[in-house]
Parts: structure tokens; sequence; C-alpha cells
């Protein structure tokens, strides 16, 4: 397994993602401040990655703290908590990790815990939070593989492996599932423009792994489709809405839409984590707006003239009407996802009827 991000040595570890795939270099964070401008620059990205990344931040920050009570221990805390949730505004798994440290921050000063219980606690929690999701991406790549014919091959857009999590992956785990359950499965790896994640990071890790990897282009898709060279596209998320919504990596809409235009199952894999029933559809989901050197340049090489306006959204939002099915660590979910999305998250064992278990 990847490893993505580990905490060692009361430090948090992480492979420096913007090298990849020339060299593989790790970046040693020591304070909070640190993990937050790495999450910020995309030394570590993918929506359940920067979750365990800012849980693990938060704890670190506490971990180092001089603070002589709780009182002080809490402004340093919350202070922490901001720091980490002005980082990148769509991944709902980045707030959703501030949240749960928050509670568990609540219930050790609750409890009388000393400033070192509590830092204690949190670090314990992060700790908890990585293997979880570990678990959870195994757990939802078992479910998935069910969704993989043999002999298939598979489209994927952007990152959604070991690299976008703590391990293993959430649409390339529905792959490596299918992979170690004797499946032949090929991979179609988008390039993923403009930062290049399917060609940097998605092919890497499948040819680490041995799997069949292709790169293309993103605009090859639809061509690579008519010709019948694609059986299904798995696609991983960094927030979901109520009514099923899917915001991931921009270009994804337009993989969606071709996959419906030729017939082929286009599949959402993503932990319980990521979806948001707070966000009633797509339309509310925060867009980031990332900075515009990322299109203009490949490195030092410039593509654009100086003086053209640039436009960068990171992300876009795939319609429910899209989604074939969401593949999640409980089970998949299929439409009308109102329902199944609320029973989902609501359930603490498997659910029966629009919840299919493998």
């Amino acid at each position: 397994m990847l490893p993505t991000i580990e905490w060692k040595d009361d430090a948090v570890v992480m492979i420096d993602q913007r090298k990849l795939p020339s060299a593989e270099v790790y970046v040693t964070c020591r304070t909070a401040a640190e993990v937050a401008r790495a999450i910020k620059t995309m030394v570590i990205r993918g929506a359940p990655a920067i979750g365990v990344a800012a849980a693990m931040g938060i704890a670190l920050g506490l971990k180092r703290s001089n603070a002589t009570g709780t009182k002080q221990l809490a402004t340093e805390f919350q202070r922490a908590c901001d720091r980490m949730a002005a980082t990148r505004p769509t991944a709902v798994n980045l707030f959703w990790a501030i949240e749960r440290m928050k509670r568990t921050f609540a219930d050790a000063a609750q409890a009388g815990g000393s400033v070192a219980e509590i830092a204690q606690r949190l670090e314990t929690e992060a700790r908890r939070i990585h293997d979880e999701d570990v678990a959870s991406c195994r757990a939802m790549g078992a479910h998935g593989a069910a969704l993989v014919p043999d002999s298939a091959t598979v489209l994927t857009h952007c990152n959604a492996g070991a690299l976008a999590t703590a391990g293993y992956g959430t649409a390339l785990g529905v792959v490596r599932a299918a992979v170690e359950r004797g499946k032949r499965v090929a991979v179609l790896a988008d390039e993923t423009r403009p930062f290049l994640q399917g060609a940097r990071l998605t092919a890497w890790e499948l040819v680490k792994d041995g799997i069949d990897t292709t790169v293309i282009t993103d605009n090859m898709a639809a061509a690579m489709m008519r010709q019948g060279l694609v059986d299904l596209v798995v696609v991983g998320a960094d927030r979901i809405a109520a009514n099923g919504d899917v915001a991931n990596k921009i270009g994804t809409y337009g993989v969606a839409i071709l996959a419906r235009e030729h017939r082929i199952p286009f599949y959402v894999a993503a932990p319980i984590s990521t979806i948001d029933l707070g966000t009633p559809d797509g339309s509310r989901i925060p867009i980031e707006e990332r900075d515009a050197r990322e299109v203009t340049h490949v490195g030092s090489a410039r593509l654009a003239p100086a003086g053209a306006r640039v436009r960068n959204p990171a992300f876009d939002v795939t319609p429910a009407e899209y989604v074939t099915a969401i593949v999640t660590e409980r089970g998949v979910v299929r439409a009308p996802y109102e329902a199944s999305l609320a029973e989902l998250v609501g359930s603490r064992q498997y659910a029966v009827g629009r919840v299919e278990l493998s």
C-alpha cells in the first residue's frame, strides 16, 4: 500500500504528489501551519486524504502547544481548525474531519482532561480517522468489484486511488479489488488537465501495481467510447449532495454525459464522509477556483500567451441523473438518491432494498 500520509515521530509525513511521477519525495510537517500549507498547495490532495491530513494537522498543532490551561488550549485548537477549513472549500471530507476533531476535543475537555490528555486524545482520533479510511476503501472496493465485468476496460478521471486517500483508494480501490478477485481489468486514465492527476498519479499507481494502464488525453474519451473500448466509468467524488449530485474534478461532468450517450455505466466511488446531506443539490456546492498558472504553464513552460484571461475551476458537478450508482463502504446505492443516500448515512448496518449488498 502506498504511504500517502502517516503520523511518524510526532510529525505528519506525506508523499509530495506535485513531484510524481519523476521523483518520490516525502514532506515532513512539524506544525499545523505546515500541514495546512501542504493541503493548500496540493502536496496532498484527494478528498479523503485531505480529511486525514486536516485531522492530523490539528492534532499536531495541539501536540506542540505550550498552553498552560484548557482555555488557552481551546483558543489554539479553534485557530488550528479555522486554518484547516480555509485550505480547500469543495472537499466535504475536510469539514467532516474537522467536526469530528471538535467533538473529540469537547468530550475530552468535558471529562476534565489535562492539556496533555486532550492532546493525546486528539492524536488518537486522528490516527483512528486514518485507519478507518483505509478500511473504508477496502470495503468499498469489495462492493464495487462486483460491478466490474471480467476482461473489462475501466475509464477513470483524475486520481481517486491510494494517493487520494490514506491508502488503497476509492475508484482505484474498486479496480484493485476486482484484480485481486482474479478479474482481468484494464484502465484508461484520462490525463485530467490542468494538474494532470490522471497522467501523473493514477498511471503511476497502477503501473506500480502491475495493472494494465493506458493514458489518454481528456478529449479522447468520446472517441474511445464510440469505438467500444470502454465498458464502464468509475470516478471518485469530493462532495455528494443529498439529491445525488456529485462534485468531482473538472471534466467529470463531460465524461458522464459521454457515458450516458454511449450507454456505458457511470459509477461514483466515495466514502460515507463524502455524502453531505446538508447540501440539498449540486448548485449549493462551493467550487474552488485555483491559480491561473496551473492552466497557462506546465512546469516552467508557458502554454498560453500573457494577457489572456484564464478560468481554472478545480471541480464540476455531475447531476444525479447521470450517475448509475454510488459505491460506498456500506454498499451500493442507486436512484432515487434522496431516499437511498439518507437511508445509507443513517444506517448502522447495511440497509436492505435500495442498498445492494455485495
